[in-house]
């Protein structure tokens, strides 16, 4: 054992993993950690002589569950749109905003005025919160840069996030997000002088960790979001694709045949599409911010989901547009309100789940051989994650085993 190695006891561990017990709730519990990997959980009273000799840290009986997982992120970006949040509330559909050249291209605009800094800076008062509520990693798309010079300093400060802040960030390009002004009417010009190039010369730079697009009327169709997976195929990239959010393209499928980590909104997705997922492995991410903040009628079919074990994450989204929502504890108490999920379904859903949606083999659960990154919680029952609306119960975050 070496100076890293510790025992964190007198606590509850909601693993979040394969167990018959609802959260895979292990009560008087204990968690041996080794060179920030847990080596060891279970009952306290199971724990094997070879932990015995560790330091401990006592967690004074609180709730410990795997640290929360933000998995669909637009945190890097310039500007504000609390002017087309009037507008929308005066009566402006979505469409209608970004018809009129704003919503995403407005964004475009402010973000390629930022310089690196800029865009840092204000993406870390962002960031804050989410590690203030136990966040341990997050993902952020590029995708209002639309042009190689910014989709590129987008992905630098997203990874810039990581050598400021005790967080692990996944980036994912997202040049397919929108059609820029100066390519009106020539979308398939966009992706193929501006997007694929961007796409290639962000891996050779070693950005990207995934790729994804937005298939729908007012963005991309899916033989356009397919070339650009081609070339993520040919790269070695996991994709995943905003899909079904306002209509049913046929997204989720598309992704499903490119074996997609998730399909992201889906709250136009028919069952084919869900069938389509579960063969796939695809994991729904719902975002329920968005939904709030455009106050749709169409919810996700958390049924259908629920029938053919397509497993549910849930996320912030958060972006200046359609999800300014920064508390993924509230996207989680939405999740339960609006579309009906069980608290366990949420808070796997910002766990286990979530992980999936990442690609993430090392988090998401308290088990043996994952990093340890928990959260511990002022609480007694994990539903209270959900319950509460405006309430922050963490006591403390623990990153790479330390508090």
């Amino acid at each position: 054992m070496t100076e890293e190695s510790k025992v964190f006891v007198d606590l509850n561990a909601a693993t979040m993993g394969k167990s018959d017990a609802p959260y895979g709730l292990i009560k008087d519990a204990a968690i041996a950690v080794v060179d920030g990997w847990i080596d060891w959980v279970g009952p306290a009273a199971d724990m094997p002589d070879r932990y015995k000799p560790m330091p401990r840290t006592s967690l004074g009986n609180r709730l410990v569950t795997p640290a929360l997982i933000d998995c669909h992120t637009h945190i890097v970006h310039g500007g504000d749109r609390a002017a087309e949040f009037e507008m929308r509330l005066n009566g402006a559909s979505y469409e209608e905003v970004a018809r009129a050249g704003g919503g995403i291209v407005s964004t475009v605009k402010a973000t390629r005025a930022a310089t690196e800094d800029e865009l840092l800076s204000d993406a870390l008062r962002r960031v804050d919160p989410l590690i203030a509520e136990g966040v341990s990693c997050i993902e952020i798309k590029s995708g209002y840069g639309l042009d190689l010079d910014t989709e590129l300093r987008m992905l630098r400060v997203a990874r810039a996030i990581m050598a400021n802040r005790a967080i692990v960030v996944k980036t994912t390009f997202l040049g397919a997000h929108a059609t820029p002004a100066e390519y009106t009417g020539r979308d398939d010009a966009y992706i193929d002088e501006v997007c694929i190039p961007a796409l290639r010369a962000a891996h050779a730079e070693g950005l990207v960790d995934a790729v994804d697009g937005f298939c729908e009327g007012i963005a991309f169709q899916p033989t356009q979001i397919a070339r650009v997976f081609d070339v993520a195929h040919e790269l070695g990239l996991p994709v995943k694709l905003h899909a079904e959010q306002l209509s049913n393209l046929g997204g989720a499928q598309l992704a499903a045949s490119y074996a997609a980590l998730s399909a992201d909104h889906i709250e136009y997705l028919d069952e084919a599409g869900v069938v389509a997922m579960a063969k796939a492995g695809t994991v729904a991410v719902i975002l329920p911010g968005a939904f709030y903040t455009l106050r749709e009628t169409q919810a996700p079919p958390i049924d259908l989901l629920r029938k053919h074990g397509v497993p549910m994450a849930l996320a912030t989204d958060i972006n200046p547009g359609s999800s300014p929502l920064n508390s993924l504890l509230l996207a989680l108490n939405m999740g339960c309100t609006l579309f009906r999920m069980t608290p366990e379904e949420a808070l796997r859903g910002a766990t286990q789940n979530a992980a999936r949606a990442l690609g993430l083999t090392d988090a998401g659960t308290i088990a043996a051989g994952m990093r340890a990154n928990m959260a511990v919680w002022d609480i007694k029952h994990p539903a209270e994650l959900a319950y509460r609306i405006g309430f922050n119960p963490l006591h403390c975050r623990i990153f790479g085993g330390s508090a």
